[in-house]
């Protein structure tokens, strides 16, 4: 074993709220303190009442962070009535609104007011505000969009962790993922972004790759794991698929490789071997 000092990580379970099959298999997470955050997205189809008294039940008793996951993009719609820009009543692609920010056609506005309320809809249905906040598609990191969400942030939930997704890799291997690429360069405007707010954010973030090819998660996790500081942040996305599912998001039957890896025994020998913990620092 690994003679170094062990390191605190955060183990985060993106889109609760997806679908219920999703949200099974992160509560199952959960309750086999297998993860130590989970992030909701509170304009899915499986997010009432019940799912969030679920969660909060499979919680009781762990560390496990419950954060917001923001959410911009289609096939989802706003929960505000004048958010714009929209396609057939729908948040943009991802795609068309990476572009949209880059020629800077996004009104902060929209985004602050469409935050706002998706942190008030979190709160109303956990009873208290979350304890980290990102982005479904890392949306959050955009030019413009990360203007109204730093604001609305700072106004409602300071003292919540905000996810950037930078890495702590040498420049030859950060050039070896496109996707992880693009999102070091989104960062670093965003941290600066969060400085000047004072805002709080993980030191290091890994997880990203090419979800359609898939491969073998439990490498892919060594990796992940392996390059993290203390407190750094991975990002996962486990669940079981089911019908609303697969109307909804491409990512799913990786779903269930990532839960089968996280559920297993194999995980648990991973983390000591790297000398890794879940539990508090």
């Amino acid at each position: 074993m690994n003679a170094t000092a062990t390191r605190h990580i955060i183990l985060c379970a993106d889109d609760y709220g997806i679908s219920p099959g999703v949200n099974r298999g992160i509560r199952d997470l959960i309750e086999k303190r297998r993860i130590n955050a989970t992030s909701v997205m509170l304009i899915g189809p499986a997010i009432g009442r019940d799912e969030a008294a679920a969660l909060l039940k499979s919680s009781e008793g762990t560390a496990c962070s419950i954060g917001l996951h923001v959410t911009l993009t289609a096939p989802f719609t706003p929960l505000t009535m004048h958010f714009r820009p929209l396609d057939g009543g729908m948040f943009l692609p991802l795609g068309r609104l990476l572009r949209s920010t880059m020629l800077r056609q996004i009104d902060a506005e929209f985004i602050y007011s469409e935050v706002l309320a998706q942190l008030a809809l979190f709160q109303e249905r956990f009873g208290r505000l979350p304890t980290h906040i990102d982005g479904h598609q890392h949306v959050h990191l955009f030019p413009q969009i990360r203007e109204g969400f730093v604001r609305a942030v700072k106004e409602i939930a300071p003292k919540a962790l905000i996810r950037q997704c930078g890495r702590n890799i040498t420049v030859a291997r950060r050039l070896a993922n496109p996707k992880a690429l693009l999102l070091d360069g989104l960062s670093a405007g965003f941290r600066k972004r969060c400085d000047r707010e004072q805002l709080r954010y993980n030191p290091a973030f890994s997880g990203a790759y090419d979800f359609a090819r898939g491969g073998d998660f439990g490498a892919l996790m060594r990796g992940f794991l392996g390059q993290l500081p203390q407190h750094g942040l991975a990002m996962c996305h486990p669940g079981f698929v089911d019908e609303t599912l697969v109307a909804l998001d491409p990512l799913t039957h990786q779903r269930e490789h990532e839960l089968a890896f996280l559920s297993g025994e194999a995980f648990a020998e991973l983390l000591k071997d790297i000398n890794a913990s879940l539990d508090p620092a």
